[in-house]
């Protein structure tokens, strides 16, 4: 079977926001590698990455689901607009961790829906955190 994971860029603040998901999911990383540790006949392609740099940064979610994540430094670009095309929905198991989740991401980001009873009999929220990035934020009970 496959998985699909979530691969997240950064313009040099991955390893600030990674710390805020590892605080925000109470995970360990499972990886960090640094751009210091690309060999030197590779380093050409990531022309403006500084040593300290994420090259790749991986967080486990559950035993299903990574969230990984690099710096590609971009001198040009002034504003972040790829969140405005993807959202990363996480389904929780509890009432309890869809609050804590949503007021966690929400924290001097923007709120786009509070997290509420929906119609349709889930749990839901829609946030987007201070790195610019678009969280669903779920819980439904199913029934039988």
């Amino acid at each position: 079977m496959a998985t699909v994971n979530t691969y997240l860029y950064f313009n040099g603040n991955c390893e600030e926001a990674f710390d805020f998901y590892k605080s925000v999911f109470n995970k360990d990383f499972r990886f960090i590698g640094r751009y210091k540790d690309v060999p030197e006949v590779a380093r050409h392609n990531f022309p403006n990455c500084q040593d300290e740099h994420i090259m790749h940064i991986a967080l486990p979610i559950s035993d299903e689901t990574i969230l990984m994540g690099a710096d590609i430094i971009d001198l040009n670009r002034q504003e972040n607009h790829s969140s405005k095309y993807f959202s990363l929905y996480v389904n929780t198991d509890s009432k309890k961790e869809a609050d804590r989740l949503f007021a966690s991401f929400s924290k001097d980001g923007e709120i786009k829906l509070p997290v509420s009873d929906q119609f349709w009999g889930a749990y839901y929220g829609i946030c987007t955190d201070k790195f610019g990035v678009n969280w669903k934020i779920s819980f439904s009970q199913e029934t039988t």
